[in-house]
């Protein structure tokens, strides 16, 4: 089949379209015939070797964690999906390729596009793992910093439907999609303190850092302690007392997936695509989400 990978670290042109052998679904696994697949910051971090030391590669490497698309296996003690449903998942293996194992997911509805529902997978779970780190209830206040990405948008749905008031820094392009969400869009740099405060005069009750932009000591500030911030993006976090959540371990939420998809049938949760590339244009698409500013997911689609 044909797969993107990089046999070395380096930027987006390391990434090639190869020929490599078709992976099978193991026990508990299934199969996709991939549709498309969701660009995450991950993605360009493992390509460019910025996390070889605390997670080193076996060189060539695939790339790709999300994927969407049509089931064309299901491997042993597999219940409850059937070749030929439409899912969404995370891959076990690179997901930009023709084929690709999936080792959690969630099935599609039917009114969902393969290419929007591809930049579900780490969003969603990433939201709600770290909704559930913050212990966050209805009638709480939460600031996002960092909105509009795919993480980002993912909170504030997730929070806005649990009952909570949002509050998300994004550029100005940004904000009225933010607005038509629900949630309170302000702007980020200087004066994120005051200007948070001007629209929750009742104070801050959590706080999510999801890009890392250095405001850890601000939503600190907002939140009257470092225990009711979260990042995921910032790796001085333990300077500040503030958690770092990587994904790994326990406190997962894989059934983050399968609540968005009811969501989305409620008319309650969207992942805007950005922009969709061709396989053989991931590096562009990683590019631009290295960039930044984007609202929603660059999205990858195969032929």
């Amino acid at each position: 089949m044909k797969a993107v990978q990089f046999a070395e670290y380096g930027g987006p042109e390391v990434l090639k379209v190869v020929d490599v052998d078709e992976p099978h679904a193991k026990a508990g696994q299934i199969r996709i015939a991939v549709s498309a697949v969701g660009v995450n910051a991950m993605d360009w971090k493992l390509r460019s070797g910025a996390m070889a030391t605390i997670m080193p590669l076996s060189l060539p490497a695939g790339v790709g964690m999300d994927a969407s698309g049509v089931v064309d296996e299901v491997g042993d003690g597999v219940e409850g999906v059937a070749v030929g449903d439409e899912v969404f998942g995370s891959a076990t293996g690179g997901a930009a390729a023709q084929y690709a194992v999936l080792r959690e997911w969630a099935k599609k509805p039917k009114s969902l596009s393969f290419e929007e529902a591809a930049g579900f997978p780490v969003a969603t779970e990433t939201a709600r793992r770290v909704l559930k780190l913050l212990s966050l209830k209805a009638g709480q206040t939460l600031v996002i910093n960092g909105a509009a990405g795919g993480v980002g948008l993912a909170t504030v749905q997730f929070a806005l439907a649990d009952g909570a008031t949002v509050i998300g820094t994004a550029s100005e392009g940004n904000q009225e999609y933010l607005r038509s969400l629900g949630a309170v869009p302000v702007t980020y740099g200087p004066g994120l303190v005051d200007r948070v405060r001007e629209v929750a005069p009742q104070g801050v009750d959590a706080a999510l850092d999801a890009v890392g932009s250095g405001v850890l000591p601000e939503l600190i500030e907002l939140t009257g302690s470092a225990s009711r911030v979260v990042t995921i993006a910032d790796g001085r976090a333990a300077e500040y007392g503030v958690t770092f959540s990587g994904g790994m371990g326990s406190g997962r939420a894989p059934g983050a997936r399968a609540e968005a998809a009811a969501l989305f049938e409620q008319g309650k949760f969207r992942m805007p695509v950005a922009e969709a590339f061709p396989l053989d244009r991931v590096g562009d698409a990683q590019a631009k989400s290295e960039a930044g500013h984007v609202l929603g997911k660059f999205i990858v689609t195969v032929a």
